[in-house]
């Protein structure tokens, strides 16, 4: 292979540094490149488009391990389309949402929980006046594992 690139320009070009891309050749997400008489690795330009396309998926939510199933899928799709990306992706994309709504419900009680002053869990637990959802944390953690939580009621302003 002539004219490939060096490390430092795929990484450049693909916006990583040179460690991420050893990182990735390490994991088989991307394809040990030829090397040069002077041992150089020499990349081609598929290397740098791989490398996008791992950064796209991880900043869409995807681990480095469902990229991993996703390109091999693509290696062995030969011209077909890759059956199961859209179904990976509107799962991500529930997962995704599921995490917003948690969020948003984290972020109202908080906001509640400031703005009524709280500043004592212990105390606020006891107050029916409390913005903080004590009563739904046993259940959550019944269903986890740990038993029953003693904590019930709200906490006082």
């Amino acid at each position: 292979m002539s004219g490939g690139l060096r490390s430092g320009q795929v990484a450049e070009a693909a916006g990583v540094n040179i460690q991420t891309l050893r990182y990735y050749e390490r994991r088989g997400l991307l394809a040990e490149p030829e090397r040069s008489a002077g041992g150089h690795r020499l990349y081609t330009q598929e290397a740098v488009t791989v490398l996008r396309v791992i950064k796209a998926a991880q900043r869409l939510g995807f681990t480095l391990e469902e990229v991993a199933e996703l390109l091999e899928a693509g290696r062995h799709r030969h011209g077909r389309p890759v059956a199961g990306v859209q179904q990976r992706a509107a799962a991500k994309l529930a997962e995704v949402d599921g995490k917003i709504a948690d969020l948003t419900t984290m972020r109202a009680a908080l906001a509640a929980a400031v703005e009524a002053g709280c500043d004592d869990l212990t105390v606020c637990a006891e107050d029916p006046c409390c913005p903080i959802p004590f009563t739904g944390l046993a259940e959550e953690n019944r269903h986890a594992g740990s038993g029953p939580v003693q904590i019930s009621g709200a906490p006082r302003r």
